[in-house]
């Protein structure tokens, strides 16, 4: 049996990029102490998801469906549809919030809210060093250590990111952003493995597995993500397109097993899933943002506001993608795909829904960056441009320190 601790597993790029790791979660965890160290009750929309979650594991109801307080509840716009139900979300987020205080021995009076504040934000700071981790370890294949290093540099020092993951006055939707990035890249996995000459789908069970829970978060985090369920398939069909029949089996396969998941968020109550399956906002597109010029000015924002680094770089980027023909390969073409869907999604979807397609489309234009940035370094050009790449990391890396050290208490 090969060794699992080998060189090549854990070697010096993985020291290394577990050490940006270490450096992300530091600054999460900076973030979150900033407001948390005041000491005071959680807000509206954590109060309300801590709240929820406890209803759920101590058998008083499930998470948002309806709300404890369905009237004043059902009057948030963002939240349900006038049936007290959460039409974005399943009970994911609430009952993963509400997990950790249940190892918590004492009340939850206001002396002790400056400790027992941090148990809620546990899950989404581990959510944030996963993804982080995937990334690393999806751009190192497909771009090599630099892209690598690169994409993951971008990565740890994102203030959106960073914010997402310490839920710091923004909803959580890191999680929707772990479980989108998961599902794309566990699906081409997936395909991947369909050219072995072994018995496909007995030999892809824990593939399977993972891409079932993969759709299960992403969709549990929010109900819009349900179009990752065909983006799966077409990706599956596309990279294997001489084993498609086993591709739909493979991909029918996640699917009952991210059904079976979404039902046990649910604690497996049938009429509580059935009614909120009924009011989830599947699909609440509206074209009207793409004639609006200020959504345009907002999703450039957001890009930046995710990292001023790869928003510079991602002009380059794309005019080296597009009259270059060496780096329209399927490695860079696949996440810049995603990214633009994703991208025009969160343009379509208002409120929460958009902000979570906006988030998850961060992690594939990193990919993308990095991997033109990797193939300009193959080319003659190799010092200049990685004096610029080491000098706008560098530059990157102290505007966000500095940044963040100035954010204000509470």
């Amino acid at each position: 049996m090969r060794p699992y601790f080998t060189r090549e597993r854990f070697g010096r790029p993985q020291f290394l990029a577990g050490l940006l790791l270490l450096c992300f979660l530091a600054q999460a965890l900076w973030l979150a102490q900033a407001e948390l160290r005041v000491g005071h009750e959680p807000d509206g929309p954590e109060a309300l998801r801590i709240g929820e979650g406890w209803k759920q594991w101590h058998g008083r109801g499930i998470a948002a469906a309806p709300f404890l307080d369905s009237e004043n509840s059902a009057q948030e716009p963002l939240r349900g549809d006038g049936s007290g139900f959460d039409s974005e979300h399943s009970p994911l987020l609430y009952i993963v919030s509400a997990a950790p205080l249940l190892a918590w021995p004492r009340d939850f009076g206001g002396d002790s809210a400056a400790y027992w504040r941090w148990l809620p934000r546990i899950p989404f700071l581990a959510c944030g060093l996963f993804l982080g981790a995937s990334l690393w370890y999806v751009a190192r294949r497909l771009c090599g250590n630099t892209g690598g290093f690169v994409a993951l540099t971008f990565y740890c020092f994102s203030p959106s990111l960073i914010q997402a993951s310490a839920v710091w006055h923004t909803e959580p939707e890191i999680v929707a952003a772990w479980g989108a990035f998961g599902t794309i890249f566990t699906a081409i996995a997936v395909a991947h493995t369909l050219y072995a000459p072994r018995e496909v789908v007995l030999w892809n069970w824990r593939r399977i597995v993972l891409l079932g829970v993969s759709l299960a978060i992403a969709v549990g985090s929010q109900f819009s993500l349900i179009v990752l369920v065909p983006m799966a398939l077409g990706f599956l069909l596309y990279v294997a397109p001489v084993r498609r029949q086993a591709g739909v089996v493979i991909w029918t396969a996640a699917c009952v097993v991210g059904l079976v998941l979404l039902f046990a968020i649910y604690f497996f109550h049938a009429h509580a899933f059935a009614q909120s399956m009924r009011h989830a906002a599947s699909w609440g597109a509206t074209w009207r943002g793409f004639a609006v010029l200020g959504v345009y000015k907002q999703v450039a924002l957001q890009v930046w506001r995710a990292s001023p680094a790869a928003a510079m770089w991602l002009p380059v980027a794309v005019v080296t993608y597009t009259v270059w023909p060496r780096t329209r390969y399927f490695g860079n073409t696949a996440p810049l795909l995603v990214a633009v869907l994703f991208l025009g999604l969160g343009m379509a979807h208002p409120h929460v829904a958009g902000a979570g397609f906006l988030l998850a489309a961060i992690p594939f234009l990193f990919i993308f960056v990095s991997g033109v940035l990797a193939d300009l370094l193959e080319t003659s050009y190799r010092p200049l441009v990685m004096a610029c790449i080491v000098g706008m990391m560098a530059a990157y890396v102290v505007w966000s320190v500095v940044n963040l050290a100035q954010v204000p208490r509470g």
